[in-house]
This record gives structure tokens, C-alpha cells and sequence, in this order.
């Protein structure tokens, strides 16, 4: 009799896996935790004028930022736009990720999508040269209030919070967009019609039905773009200028032009970890409504 060899899923060992993360792993150590590990010790070391930098093992860098209001300034107004931004994008994408998500035709569906990821495709240099074009003294903004009779003089719309505020919600907004859309996707729509048939209103059924259901791309969609806004370099450099500072542009004022690296490297902590914290504490407080979460403690 022949034997029939039956084949299942081939499951790598403890080795092979090993092997094949390896690798991924060499290449992350190498590139990420390498030069964060040599940022950090430039963090301790002291700055000389004319000199690189003086080998030392101090906490001055990081004293010097505690006790210097223009950077807790800095930190403090990263943090605001970041979050402010980060709510506008939440509030902003539910709705056209809604629509995605529930649009029946297939083709329709791409072309939104398609519409939603376009601005990706440019860098952020080339959307915030845009946004100069329409905020300026000269732009289209003001160009149309003046036509209007609205004001006789420009407004001052760039190099301000407001400008920045709206550059980087150009720049997150279809991130939080795409993550709304694949979650509501995954949502059986006979739940929300139930929700609706037993008496609910739609905004009592969204509450109740749909947005507990969405709560992993809600957190997911809200660390990203809250992430995206502390780092944020290009728009507030290019369209906050010198009157309206955040800590990716300091760093590099600092590193750059003042050449005070080891000062630089603090700022570029103090960044990293407030951001890790804040991730960390958002992700907690939004998981806690989560269907998992409610399970959990039931």
C-alpha cells in the first residue's frame, strides 16, 4: 500500500526562529538603540564654548532644563498642540471614516481612500510650503478677506499656535482617517441597525453601540497622531518660525547652530520620554472602555 504523507503548517523551532529574527533584531539594536544609547551619554557630558564636547558624568543638562522656563515653555506648548491636535484629528476623521468604511461600491470606496492617502505622497516640506502660500501676508487667505471688505490690512495668520495647529492636522488627519476606517469596517452593520431598532437615536446607538466597538482604532489612531505631533520638525520650523517653538526644532537649534550637543541630547530625551509617558497613560485611559477592558472587570 502507498502512504499518503499528510502535510500540515510547517511551525519553525526554537533555533530556526531565532535565526530568523535575528537579523531584524542586529538591524534595531544597530540603528535604533545604538545611537539612543550614545545620545544618552552625550546628554551627561558638559558643553565648552569651541569645544566639541567635555567628557563628564553630570545632570546639568537636564537641571538646566528645569530651571529654565523658555524650554519648559516649549515642552509645555508641544504637549497642548499635541494633544489639541490630536482630539481635532479624532473628531475630524470620524465621519469620513464613517462614510468609508459603510460606502457599498467597491470602486467608490478606492477613490476615497485613494483621496485620503493622496497628501501622503507629498513630503512635509511641500505641504507646509503650501500652507505659506495660503496663510501668508500675501497669500490667498488674506487675499480673499481684502476682497471681501473684511479687513484693510493683512492678518497675521503665519508664525502663529493657530498656523502650526493647522499644518499638523493637515499632516495626521488621514492617518487618523485610514485607522477609523479599517476598524468601523470590521463592524457588523445588523449591531448598529439593532441598536437603532430597540429605540436607540444615532447618537445614543454611536455611543452605546458603535464606539465601544471602535475603541482599538481610536487608541491606535490617537497614539499615532499624538506621537506624530510631539516629533513634528518641518511645520512648526516652517510655519511657527522663531515666535512659536516646540522641542523637534529646539533639538535641532541646539545641535546645529548653537553646536551644544550634549544640551541637544537632554532636549532630545526629555522629548522621548514625555512622549513615551503620555502614550503610555492615553493608551491606558482609552483601553480602560474598551469591550475587553468592560470584560474583564465584569
Amino acid at each position: 500500500m502507498s502512504r499518503q504523507l499528510q502535510l500540515g503548517p510547517l511551525r519553525p523551532t526554537g533555533s530556526s526562529a531565532s535565526m530568523l529574527l535575528s537579523p531584524s533584531l542586529i538591524l534595531v539594536v544597530v540603528l535604533l538603540l545604538g545611537p539612543l544609547v550614545l545620545l544618552g551619554r552625550y546628554s551627561l557630558n558638559r558643553f565648552e564654548p569651541g569645544q566639541f564636547m567635555v567628557a563628564g558624568f553630570t545632570p546639568e543638562n537636564y537641571l538646566r532644563f528645569v530651571a529654565d522656563p523658555f524650554y519648559r515653555g516649549v515642552l509645555f506648548r508641544t504637549i497642548w498642540i499635541s494633544v489639541l491636535s490630536t482630539l481635532i484629528c479624532l473628531v475630524l476623521g470620524l465621519l469620513p471614516a464613517y462614510y468609508i468604511a459603510r460606502v457599498r461600491s467597491g470602486k467608490v470606496k478606492s477613490l476615497l481612500l485613494i483621496l485620503v492617502i493622496l497628501p501622503l505622497f507629498m513630503g512635509n516640506a511641500v505641504r507646509v510650503a503650501g500652507w505659506m502660500v495660503l496663510l501668508g501676508d500675501r497669500g490667498l487667505v488674506n487675499a480673499f478677506l481684502s476682497a471681501v471688505g473684511l479687513t484693510d490690512a493683512p492678518v497675521q495668520l503665519l508664525y502663529t499656535g493657530t498656523a502650526v495647529l493647522i499644518g499638523i492636522i493637515s499632516v495626521n488627519l488621514p492617518f487618523m482617517i485610514i485607522t477609523l476606517q479599517s476598524v468601523i469596517e470590521g463592524i457588523d452593520r445588523p449591531l448598529e441597525e439593532a441598536g437603532l431598532n430597540l429605540g436607540a437615536n444615532h447618537f445614543e446607538m454611536f455611543r452605546r453601540v458603535l464606539l465601544p466597538l471602535m475603541m482599538p482604532g481610536v487608541v491606535t489612531g490617537t497614539v499615532l497622531c499624538f506621537i506624530l505631533a510631539m516629533n513634528a520638525y518641518a511645520t512648526p520650523l516652517l510655519i511657527g518660525g522663531p515666535k512659536f517653538q516646540m522641542m523637534a526644532p529646539a533639538v535641532y537649534d541646539q545641535i546645529t547652530r548653537s553646536s551644544n550637543w550634549p544640551f541637544g541630547a537632554a532636549l532630545a530625551f526629555v522629548l522621548m520620554v514625555t512622549t513615551l509617558v503620555l502614550t503610555v497613560l492615553s493608551s491606558w485611559l482609552l483601553g480602560r472602555n474598551s469591550p475587553k477592558a468592560a470584560e474583564a472587570h465584569a
